[in-house]
């Protein structure tokens, strides 16, 4: 067989509905004074979620924006009902773009380098949530300095003005990812713990088991004995309490064994901090704790820097007060076989990551198409069959692989490699079924989103060209499909002289 009628596919494999989480509840018969009063609370509570909600990517609120007690969240909420027609930046155009930043503080080594760059981005009609983390590591242009390790950008411009860190990050990285970065929070370890601890610990959902066995002691980096810089770090798979000391090691972990001692991985460790914070803070009726608000608030005041003004903050809180985890899309930029970086070394010799093609042109494509168009339904389905696939270029056109795998990704497919053809003459695009029809709806979505031909099975030909390119690797991952991409997919660009996948 070498095509399949995609009409018979889905009569055949038609599925009961996917069902919501139920979440959104409608309080449609409250009377006109209590809708008064749960909106102020509502958005009461979303200043706090908000806050904390960027807190977990460790970001903080710096003095000039202080909002020291409860009370005064009161006069800025009346100045958002007076202002409840302004749009936050990049409302209009429907995509509101917030960094994210993390660093050591004051007191420690390296106290404005920025451990973790975050960009989050809320589509404003939908409230979909897309987070892309970029690795310290990565090198951008930088005036005055050329081409630098993006975790510098805020360290030199707080040795030059303090205070001017999270904007110089925030205008770097938008010139590099060509988009508008209207919005900056900052955080450091301080303030991490202290929210962690105020809230009376997190619940976090570890999937692998860390075990870092050189995790630095504080105050111990210059110790004359070694052995006594380090501590030993053992998380246990599976769900975990954690006080804020244990959740501030379990992001910061950099060498742990496994999968988990990557920079990478950190960025996923702190994804999950992110949704535990937000699942135990509306477990708490923390509105009716107004010691604990005040307590928090305090802590954002000392240890948060952002160009937020209140009243932008709980109007961002409307928009994704209701998002949840089928709206939230994140992205780790890595330097996998289908990642958008690799390895390098600098002019010092210096460990460095690099945009694969050479240039930014990948990332931005993938920065700008982040969001979703695929129904709910739709990517859950291909999510529980995990189809993995293979993408290889069989074309000439500069990035087509890249750019077919993000645009496959976001229904559902796990991308487990990009690699160019053998050869660059494909005239029509070609998709090889590895798992022999086991997953016939992410079979039919494929062919429905390329337009490729279907064989089932691997050729000889195709079989002796993935061996020798293997032959060296031990930590392949068997695809379910391989799909060839043919010129048929991308005309407009076929016949130039690029080898770039």
């Amino acid at each position: 067989m070498n095509d399949i009628d995609l009409l018979e596919i889905e009569r055949e494999n038609k599925t009961n509905a996917y069902l919501g989480d139920g979440e959104n509840r409608r309080h449609s018969s409250k009377k006109s004074a209590t809708k008064q009063l749960l909106k102020i609370l509502v958005y009461l509570t979303g200043i706090s979620l908000v806050v904390l909600f960027a807190f977990t990517s460790r970001v903080l609120m710096s003095e000039d924006n202080s909002i020291g007690s409860v009370f005064s969240l009161f006069s800025q909420i009346k100045h958002l009902a007076q202002t409840s027609d302004n749009l936050l930046k990049g409302e209009e155009s429907g995509r509101i773009n917030v960094l994210l930043l993390g660093m050591a503080g004051k007191n420690h080594d390296g106290a404005y380098l920025t451990d973790t760059i975050m960009l989050a981005s809320v589509a404003s009609a939908t409230g979909e949530l897309a987070l892309i983390s970029i690795p310290r590591d990565l090198v951008i242009p930088m005036e005055g300095y050329g081409f630098r390790k993006v975790n510098n950008v805020n360290a030199f411009a707080e040795s030059k003005e303090l205070g001017s860190g999270g904007l110089a990050v925030s205008q770097a990285l938008s010139r590099v990812l060509d988009m508008p970065i209207d919005y900056y929070l900052r955080a450091d370890f301080e303030g991490f713990v202290k929210i962690i601890d105020e809230l009376g610990g997190i619940e976090v959902e570890v999937a692998n088991a860390l075990d870092d066995r050189r995790y630095p002691v504080e105050g111990k980096e210059e110790d004359p004995n070694y052995d006594s810089r380090f501590e030993y770090l053992r998380i246990e798979a599976g769900k975990q309490k954690m006080d804020g000391e244990l959740a501030l090691k379990f992001v910061r972990s950099r060498h742990a064994g496994g999968v988990e001692g990557t920079d990478f991985a950190r960025n996923r460790r702190q994804q999950l901090v992110l949704e535990a914070v937000k699942n135990k803070t509306l477990n708490l009726r923390i509105l009716f704790k107004p010691r604990l608000i005040n307590n928090i608030l305090e802590t954002l005041r000392e240890h948060i820097a952002t160009n937020f003004q209140v009243w932008e903050m709980v109007k961002l809180w409307g928009i994704i007060k209701d998002t949840n985890s089928d709206k939230i899309t994140a992205k780790v930029l890595d330097n996998s076989s289908g990642g958008l970086l690799v390895d390098a070394a600098g002019s010092d010799g210096a460990y460095i990551l690099q945009p694969r093609s050479g240039d930014y042109a990948e990332i931005q494509y993938l920065a700008k198409n982040i969001f979703s168009n695929a129904p709910a339904e739709q990517k859950n389905e291909i999510k529980r069959e995990y189809a993995k696939l293979e993408i290889q270029n069989g074309t000439w056109a500069n990035g087509l692989g890249q750019r077919t795998a993000t645009d496959l990704e976001k229904f559902g497919f796990e991308v487990v490699g990009i690699h160019n053809a053998s050869k660059k003459n494909y005239e029509e695009s070609l998709i090889f079924d590895l798992s022999y029809g086991e997953k016939m709806k992410s079979l039919a979505l494929l062919k429905e989103k390329t337009g490729a031909r279907v064989n089932l099975g691997m050729p000889d030909w195709l079989m002796a060209e993935l061996k020798e390119r293997n032959a060296s690797k031990t930590d392949l991952t068997q695809p379910d499909f391989i799909l060839i991409i043919g010129r048929d997919a991308d005309k407009t660009q076929s016949g130039t002289e690029n080898t770039e996948k």
